[in-house]
């Protein structure tokens, strides 16, 4: 699958798509991303929902009025979020058969998460592809748990799927371009589980899936063998979205697998710790991104760059590399500036859609994995 159609644009692919949970992408603005090359952002539906709030974004033009960006928006259904600070501490909230209650603190009302209003939320926020609401565990949780994330996942994807179509038939002829709907394959590292979810899933119909759960061990290592099983699952026909994967080398591994749609945090991140992302070589043609450390990291902050002329990156096009030095990008950090943050973002993001171009050069990888 070479390109996705939406609404906002044709997303080639692979893709990679920045995380800008809030609406933004930190420390840069929708002129300085589109410089990048990015082609899309991720943003989410839940924290959306509660600042600034549905309606307010909807009075805006929807998220691409409110945020002036004009290419594809993902918004996550917020899940995986909540989730996750459930399991921290379960005071938090509670799951229902018919969605989450949660309470983020005594001093704010309580939310209610159901499908339902995930979809009238991502509707009514314009986005070009949408999340459905899934039930998101840790892949080393037992066979029960699995098994209950699964069966609450499909009840969920069927409640959005069924909510969705009815929004979409009320609105006809009102939408320039109906947004695409992704499903979610829960499991754990259960391949019996998985294939069942897939199988559900497709059943009830989805314009692309991505992988639920955690893509990683323990110890921060990629779960290869369960990701290229539930890659499999999916036709070829259709988008498959490897959510939360972000290392680069890891992103080619998934390419491999099958998986052509991509979003993390890790170039910003990144970028806020002083880590620059660079290809190793002399010409972005020449490098061949089947070698491991076809890329290295540089730590601005180390003192060897005080006098350094040279930008981030020599075979880099971006803003940054284009206008200024290393030693000039260091001082801004030493010295606070907020600056620093904008020029590493700027590179950072560069680096990653530069990536996806050369993935996108079919010679560059083993696409059979072989």
């Amino acid at each position: 699958m070479e390109s996705l159609k939406a609404a906002h644009g044709t997303i080639e692919l692979p893709a990679f798509f920045p995380d800008g949970t809030f609406g933004v992408v930190r420390s840069i603005d929708s002129v300085d991303l589109e410089s990048t090359g990015t082609p899309g952002v991720v943003m989410n539906c839940y924290h959306l929902m509660q600042k600034p709030g549905t309606s307010t974004i909807k009075s805006l033009g929807g998220l691409h009025g409110f945020t002036n960006w004009s290419k594809p928006i993902l918004t996550d259904s917020g899940g995986f979020q909540v989730f996750s600070l459930i399991k921290e501490n379960p005071k938090y909230g509670e799951i229902r058969n018919n969605g989450i209650i949660f309470r983020p603190s005594m001093e704010e009302q309580k939310v209610i998460l159901t499908p339902e209003k995930c979809i009238q939320a991502q509707l009514g926020f314009g986005s070009d592809i949408m999340m459905c609401l899934d039930y998101c565990i840790h892949p080393d949780s037992p066979y029960e748990t699995n098994k209950l994330s699964v069966d609450m996942t499909v009840r969920w994807a069927a409640a959005c799927k069924k909510e969705y179509d009815l929004i979409l038939k009320q609105k006809a002829g009102n939408l320039p371009k109906r947004p695409l709907l992704f499903g979610i394959i829960q499991g754990g590292n259960d391949k019996a589980l998985r294939k069942e979810c897939s199988e559900a899933l497709i059943d009830i119909g989805f314009d692309g899936f991505g992988f639920g759960g955690w893509p990683m061990d323990g110890n921060g290592n990629l779960l290869e063998d369960i990701l290229a099983y539930t890659a499999s699952l999916v036709p070829d026909s259709l988008p498959k979205y490897a959510m939360g994967v972000g290392k680069p080398d890891e992103i080619v591994q998934c390419v491999k697998m099958g998986y052509n749609l991509f979003d993390c945090v890790i170039p910003t991140r990144e970028a806020r710790h002083h880590r620059l992302m660079a290809f190793r070589g002399d010409e972005l043609e020449d490098i061949d991104l089947n070698q491991k450390g076809f890329y290295k990291y540089i730590y601005i902050m180390d003192e060897k760059y005080i006098r350094d002329e040279k930008p981030i990156s020599d075979i880099c096009d971006c803003y940054s590399c284009k206008n200024y030095s290393r030693a000039f990008l260091r001082h801004l950090f030493k010295t606070g500036d907020s600056l620093a943050y904008r020029l590493a973002s700027i590179h950072n993001l560069r680096f990653y859609s530069s990536l996806m171009e050369l993935i996108r050069m079919k010679n560059k990888i083993n696409w059979q994995g072989k």
